[in-house]
């Protein structure tokens, strides 16, 4: 990896606060686009269009204010694709059985070569009633989750 400088401030080539915004031509078509990556990232985390300039022809340069901007944006944009991963990955539902309710979790270790799903279910009490290993694929909703309480937590097909 090689080092770079803490701060540019260029026309099209910011970087600043672990953050690079780099003004792009689109391919699409004949306007401009800018990509913000953060540092130790090989892709941008966030791509959208950017502003011409004033010929109508050469993109707006960077200034601190849109640099600020893009930063607060591509944050925000990564902070919602984690919580997205996060929800997508580690799933619960409750489910009243018998006088109680219990609490289905599927969490899902991805991996290329051998991903690993895991089924729990917790009592009220947050208590382990049962865990089996189920396929990646598994789909938690209210309806598989309480077929597996209602089975005596036998493991899925």
């Amino acid at each position: 990896m090689t080092d770079l400088p803490d701060k540019t401030q260029q026309p099209r080539l910011w970087r600043s606060d672990g953050w690079t915004a780099q003004v792009i031509k689109n391919e699409d078509d004949d306007g401009w686009a800018v990509a913000m990556t953060q540092d130790g990232a090989c892709e941008p985390a966030l791509t959208g269009p950017w502003t011409m300039g004033r010929d109508k022809k050469n993109p707006k340069p960077l200034d601190v204010n849109a640099f600020n901007t893009l930063v607060k944006t591509a944050r925000e944009f990564v902070r919602r694709s984690e919580q997205q991963l996060h929800a997508t990955l580690h799933q619960s539902i409750n489910v009243a059985h018998g006088t109680g309710r219990v609490t289905v979790c599927l969490d899902i270790t991805p991996d290329d070569d051998n991903p690993l799903a895991v089924l729990s279910a917790k009592d009220d009490g947050d208590e382990l009633l049962a865990q089996v290993r189920v396929s990646p694929a598994f789909r938690l909703n209210r309806a598989s989750a309480l077929k597996w309480v209602e089975d005596g937590f036998a493991k899925p097909v």
